[in-house]
């Protein structure tokens, strides 16, 4: 696979077990879930963010490492992606995990989808644009975000639970960030963290809601 995989994603292949652990025991994974899956040490962090929610709805899910995390917490999720593909990867990982019975899979659009959908958190980690998304100085929500502004996604996700995670690039815009707090009024309690493997900030996630600290 390393041999067809493009060049810019070969970094990303060499770095597979930080992505899986379990990546020997039959993971499938495409070229875009090699630079688009959450790094498993960050997602298991994530996933133990929103401890005490019931319900998580994991609204571009890909190839499941999100998923996979949250469900290793012992909460319900709901994972969705437009891509047929890649649901049958994630329904796969999960059971190398010995998590699929707590994840119900849904192939569709999570914006069509929204109006029927109810949870506790949602989990937000759209396509962030490809491996050139690391060539911007700062990244903006508003035009480089697929397939929607990230305004206009966060305001779906509010309609759908109360709280919210964003994970997004560690070159965000942090202003943009803050602002999204005040889609909602009153203001949402929002928490802003850089995500780290190895010393290395990998990627920032926003937090909030009930699931943003309240320190």
């Amino acid at each position: 696979m390393a041999d067809a995989i493009h060049r810019d994603v070969v970094k990303y292949w060499l770095r597979r077990y930080s992505l899986f652990s379990r990546f020997d025991e039959g993971i499938k994974i495409d070229e875009e879930g090699l630079f688009s899956v959450t790094p498993e040490e960050i997602a298991k962090h994530q996933a133990a963010h929103c401890h005490g929610a019931c319900t998580v709805i994991d609204a571009f899910t890909g190839v499941g490492g999100n998923a996979i995390q949250f469900a290793c917490m012992n909460l319900h999720v709901i994972a969705i992606d437009i891509d047929p593909k890649k649901i049958e990867y994630a329904r796969h990982n999960a059971e190398v995990y010995g998590v699929a019975d707590r994840i119900d899979f849904i192939v569709g659009d999570f914006f069509q989808l929204a109006p029927t959908l109810k949870g506790d958190v949602v989990f937000l980690s759209p396509p962030w644009g490809g491996p050139e998304y690391i060539r911007a100085e700062k990244y903006d929500i508003e035009t480089m975000l697929r397939p929607a502004s990230g305004f206009s996604l966060f305001k779906v996700a509010l309609t759908v639970a109360p709280s919210v995670a964003y994970f997004l690039p560690r070159t965000v815009d942090l202003d943009q960030l803050s602002q999204l707090s005040w889609v909602s009024s009153p203001p949402l309690p929002y928490e802003i963290e850089r995500n780290y493997v190895r010393d290395e900030v990998k990627a920032v996630t926003a937090y909030y809601g009930k699931i943003a600290s309240q320190k």
